[in-house]
């Protein structure tokens, strides 16, 4: 009789406790998969989220006594002359290593502008990327959608006594202010908002830009590295990086992560412990089986092989229905959990990982048995007949 035989006949003789064993492990690696399942669709939810929660990288032109007050560039002095970045290089962008890693790139146009007499900031814009990198701006009326269209910082409003939809001329051109901002507390509050295009047109500008925004996020690699890359590509600028930005995205994510392997940790010991009582009871039911087959000839290896090959059976079929179960959990959750969140897919690694994990769960967990058992006394377990 081969030992694969008495193993399969085995687990067919005592269903229910085997399929106790199979429960245990469906449960510890089910929990496990989801919440690595959750943690990996919450990763990158965050991701996303905090990509948007402002540059983390800013180019400048490069400029030895430049005296900085936006974001880097001054506009209002008349003692120097801004240098200007050319929008076209910005392709250049695209040829770094890490582009992919540029959520935004938000290029702006700064100058003086007079209003009314006064003279205020004009700052110029792709509204699709500002507004997506300004998520927290607050504001009166609707964002532009037309490029005759602007936005008024909350100083400017005041001062000039601008509120949404009245019409203001610059440059002998007439913009109708669509929103006006909540105070920010940063320089938009005393900025003109408009359209990068019809900014660079009435500031003289055509094709040029003062700064980029860029926000980026690399979790493979450190943020000074993707400095590098951008700098290397436009060496006439400074790349500056707010590297607490990208410091506090990654503790983030790192608090969720050690959260799910506490977690998974703590099921993998509960289930071993489970794993290794199972076996434990089903040892010492087959006493008498065990001392028949010590007396017949059998070795301690061969009492040994019979029961791990148990285990490792137990666990395939363990691993296989946990990773199921813990997937179609996790699909299940995410939607309470992640508002508009969505499931971050099957992963298949996991999957093997699940089956590898509960196959070691199981073996070690049976070691102690699958020992006692092939260290039985025959003449002692033939007492039992």
């Amino acid at each position: 009789m081969k030992l694969h035989n008495i193993s399969f006949g085995n687990i067919s003789r005592r269903k229910a406790k085997m399929l106790f064993l199979i429960m245990g492990l469906v449960i510890g690696i089910s929990t496990i998969v989801t919440l690595l399942s959750v943690t990996e669709t919450m990763t990158r939810d965050i991701e996303e989220r905090l990509n948007q929660f402002g540059a983390n990288i800013v180019m400048v032109p490069r400029s030895e006594n430049l005296s900085l007050s936006y974001g880097g560039i001054d506009v209002g002095g008349v003692n120097y002359q801004v240098r200007e970045i050319a929008q076209q290089s910005l392709s250049r962008l695209k040829t770094i290593k890490n582009y992919k890693n540029l959520a935004i790139v938000a290029p702006k146009v700064l100058g003086p502008v007079v209003v009314n007499g006064k003279k205020i900031l004009l700052m110029g814009v792709d509204f699709k990327e500002e507004l997506a990198l300004k998520t927290w701006w607050q504001k009166k009326g609707k964002y532009p959608v037309t490029k005759d269209e602007l936005i008024l910082g909350s100083e400017v409003a005041t001062m000039l006594n601008f509120l949404p939809g009245d019409t203001m001329m610059m440059a002998n051109e007439p913009f109708q202010v669509a929103a006006v901002l909540k105070p920010t507390g940063t320089s938009e509050d005393s900025a003109v908002i408009a359209d990068l295009a019809s900014a660079q047109k009435i500031l003289g500008k055509e094709g040029k830009i003062s700064m980029v925004e860029i926000s980026a996020f690399c979790q493979g690699c450190p943020i000074t590295e993707l400095t590098l890359q951008i700098a290397g590509k436009f060496p006439d600028t400074k790349v500056t990086a707010m590297k607490q930005a990208v410091m506090s995205k990654m503790q983030s994510i790192e608090m969720f992560k050690s959260f799910s392997l506490g977690i998974s940790i703590i099921v993998i010991f509960i289930g071993s412990l489970l794993v290794m009582v199972t076996m434990m009871g089903s040892v010492n039911e087959r006493t008498r089986e065990i001392g028949i087959f010590r007396a017949i000839g059998f070795r301690r290896g061969h009492v040994m092989q019979i029961i791990l090959l148990e285990a490792m059976l137990l666990g395939i079929v363990g691993g296989v229905l946990g990773f199921a179960i813990g997937n179609a959990i996790a699909l299940g959750i995410v939607p309470m959990v992640i508002h508009d969140g969505q499931f971050a897919g099957i992963n298949y690694q996991l999957g093997g990982l699940s089956v590898l994990m509960a196959v070691a769960l199981s073996l070690l967990a049976s070691l102690y048995p699958a020992f006692k058992a092939s260290n039985m006394d025959p003449s002692e377990a033939l007492r039992v007949l």
